[in-house]
């Protein structure tokens, strides 16, 4: 929250000034112009913030440096310790292992009280290190293999940090290790057989959106925006395996039914409950990834390859494949625009625009009629994008749906058009675009930038 300070103009009315705003001139300039403020108070309101200074804090380029050193030197570590390895015994490699661990979390609670940054820092590396020192301790002892059981520690030891430091960082970090073992267990009981591919993308696309729906609005920046970019990563991994749909090489069967049903409590029960009972803002995104996962997989063109041996049976997406992808971009926008979420919009028109592109490289329609189709749906995009800039006043997102557009258009004639031309008139026509074209485009765009200013300074007038 910005800190507020009140001024006090001739009239004895009292205005509050938040000074956590980044720039504060123009605004003073046009409540002078609408009288609401005179010149006295506006002099005083500019010293005053010419002379406070915020308290000191950790600016972005200290999160960096502390991100950027963690992150080194947890490398250094492990190189270190790899490249002497085999010249230490087993006694010596479990005092390594146990020393790295609570080196970094000793030094971390050694300055908490000093530098919170630092010691959040070395705390994260120091759970991250726990991960190595439980698999290089099954290593050293020759424990028997079951390697999920190894992320469940791992997750255990993460949520113990959670819950005693209460920090962003341990908190990330136990909500990406928690369903990490699950799909493990999953994985590894699942292997070899006819579906496991679908069942992992299953899940990844519905926690996916639950993380991605989940934090809206959290006041918890630094998760909310590392699990975004996980659940991002984790939705475009669980659709390309979601598009593998039931692949299957010589004599391998189908999940039995008791895995089956423990799939479904992994990939519904579970992110349908906790939506429910905590935040019930994501039960209706985490509904609709459950269908949409549920019917992904069988929008497929099943084939068998013939004279192969083993045989080999292979799937290709259909029509009803893309129109559900791009359908299911779609609901993402519209929920982000629901959310007045610019991150959540922007990846569903980002999801959008790649739906598009994967389709205008399909082989299911004739090269015209695939080809104007995703020239359509992008110049939609385009157009929806400078709507949306026009409802938010933002000139950035209007400015990139007028090149969006300009690039469709471009597109559309290079590939339809200049072709069917001949060279000569083909660049003719090239530079008349660009130039009529190129004019019209910006006159448009300064149109709709005046317009938002004037919208803008409208609503100034009527507060």
């Amino acid at each position: 929250m910005g800190r507020s300070f009140f001024v006090r103009d001739a009239s004895n009315v009292f205005y509050c000034w938040p000074t956590a705003m980044a720039s504060f001139e123009a605004l003073l300039n046009r409540w002078q112009s609408a009288g609401v403020l005179d010149e006295e108070a506006a002099r005083r309101i500019r010293a005053f913030e010419s002379e406070w200074r915020k308290p000191a804090g950790l600016r972005w380029q200290g999160i960096v440096a502390l991100i950027l050193g963690a992150i080194l030197l947890a490398c250094g570590v492990v190189l270190f310790v790899s490249a002497h390895w085999d010249q230490i015994g087993p006694g010596a490699r479990l005092a390594v292992v146990l020393g790295m661990v609570s080196v970094f979390h000793l030094g971390g609670a050694w300055v908490r009280s000093r530098f919170h940054g630092l010691s959040t820092a070395l705390q994260a590396v120091g759970t991250v290190s726990t991960g190595a020192a439980i698999a290089l301790v099954g290593q050293i002892f020759n424990i028997q293999e079951h390697w999920p059981a190894a992320v469940l520690m791992w997750a255990l030891a993460a949520l113990a940090g959670w819950v005693l430091l209460r920090d962003e960082a341990q908190q990330t970090l136990a909500l990406l290790l928690v369903p990490a073992w699950i799909l493990s267990e999953f994985l590894y009981a699942a292997e070899g057989h006819i579906g496991a591919d679908a069942y992992a993308g299953r899940f990844l696309i519905v926690w996916a959106v639950l993380y991605l729906t989940l934090f809206l609005g959290s006041k918890h920046k630094i998760v909310q925006w590392i699990l975004f970019a996980v659940g991002v990563i984790a939705a475009n991994a669980g659709t390309a395996l979601l598009l593998e749909g039931w692949r299957s090489w010589g004599d391998q069967t189908f999940l039995s039914p008791g895995l089956r049903t423990w799939g479904w409590v992994d990939i519904a029960v579970l992110p349908l409950i906790f939506s429910v009972f905590k935040v019930r803002k994501s039960v209706i995104p985490v509904a609709v990834a459950v269908l949409f996962a549920i019917a992904l997989p069988w929008c497929q063109l099943i084939r068998t390859e013939p004279g192969s041996y083993p045989n080999y049976v292979y799937s290709e997406p259909n029509l009803a494949a893309h129109a559900l992808v791009a359908a299911f971009a779609v609901f993402i926008v519209w929920w982000g625009f629901m959310r007045t979420s610019r991150a959540l919009t922007g990846l569903g028109i980002v999801w959008f625009a790649l739906a598009v592109g994967w389709f205008s490289n399909s082989s299911i329609l004739g090269n015209l009629s695939r080809s104007l189709i995703s020239q359509v749906l992008e110049a939609a995009t385009a157009l929806f994008v400078i709507w949306w800039g026009m409802r938010l006043a933002s000139k950035i997102l209007v400015n990139i749906g007028v090149v969006g557009f300009a690039f469709v258009v471009l597109w559309f004639y290079s590939s339809d058009i200049m072709g069917k031309l001949g060279r000569s008139l083909g660049l003719i026509g090239l530079g008349i675009l660009f130039l009529a074209g190129g004019w019209a485009l910006e006159k448009t765009r300064r149109g709709l930038v005046a317009g938002m200013r004037k919208t803008d300074l409208s609503a100034g007038e009527a507060q």
